[in-house]
């Protein structure tokens, strides 16, 4: 099983600094991969009045495929989308920017997407909420496509490329899309196309019924298992991390995440710190 971290968007704020001193204090931690939340705007709770959403405003959020271009200049970690928002943003710009973070990657990212849920992002990028969800499966097969043939003609309901392509193509031909979602359709198609899920589930009935459906789906498409990754909090008790993330390999996760946002850390070095001490009890937990 392979450990990574989740980097915390909302706490390392616009300090280049720290950014940097965050991927490669994970990089030389051992850790594998760095995984990004997507958010490109935030609604304004004194506009929007009844907002219930998990951030507004006031929450700070680096776009991934930009940040992407900058950890790769200076660490090995794979790069791991978690997710962006696909449908909200015109699919062969989506698809040339991946492929050219996997070039200066060196074949390094993992393109994690899924449906979002906030309307207001949408509006303003100027994208139809109610259609999101037929519209991420064309995206996916155009976007595969692109990476993996010189010219493309492709004629969907929502999209359309005649004669063109990517240049330069990405070192993955294609690069793997993990996808998010929980709803029974979400899991139906994460098993009919995904090469990944995220699952946002705690561990119990719901997980395995989860599990059960996409790898059912997946079955029935003629595709093998589908891989997914776990997600732990990395508070103070590192005996409740290493329980965890042991729960996760059991259960046969391919990768885990350690998360420190929220957890009351303040600063870069805290994140840090906080990744430092469970360093031991993650390779511990992963180990054969």
């Amino acid at each position: 099983m392979q450990v990574g971290v989740v980097f915390p968007q909302i706490e390392l704020g616009s300090d280049r600094g720290a950014v940097r001193a965050y991927a490669e204090a994970v990089n030389e931690l051992g850790y594998q991969h760095l995984l990004v939340y997507d958010h490109v705007l935030g609604a304004d709770p004194a506009v929007h009045r009844d907002w219930s959403g998990p951030y507004a405003i006031a929450d700070p959020f680096h776009e991934p495929m930009v940040l992407f271009g900058y950890l790769a200049g200076f660490t090995d970690l794979e790069l791991v989308s978690g997710i962006v928002i696909a449908p909200q943003r015109q699919t062969v710009l989506l698809a040339k920017q991946a492929a050219e973070v996997d070039v200066l990657s060196g074949g390094r990212l993992r393109l994690g997407v899924g449906l979002g849920w906030n309307r207001v992002e949408y509006e303003a990028l100027g994208a139809e909420f109610s259609n999101r969800a037929a519209r991420i499966v064309e995206q996916v097969t155009l976007l595969r496509e692109l990476w993996t043939h010189e010219s493309v003609t492709f004629e969907g309901k929502f999209e359309t490329v005649r004669g063109a392509g990517l240049l330069p193509m990405p070192v993955q031909r294609p690069i793997p899309i993990w996808f998010g979602g929980i709803a029974p359709s979400a899991l139906r198609r994460i098993g009919r196309l995904a090469d990944g899920w995220f699952p946002l589930v705690r561990f119990g009935p719901d997980l395995e019924r989860a599990l059960e459906v996409i790898q059912r789906s997946a079955a029935e498409a003629g595709r093998g298992p589908i891989p997914f990754e776990g997600r732990v909090s990395a508070g103070a008790n590192l005996e409740r991390v290493g329980r965890h993330l042991t729960g996760w390999r059991e259960i046969g996760a391919s990768h885990v995440s350690l998360d420190t946002m929220r957890q009351g850390y303040r600063s870069v070095d805290a994140h840090i710190g906080a990744l430092t001490a469970a360093a031991p009890v993650a390779l511990a937990a992963t180990a054969p």
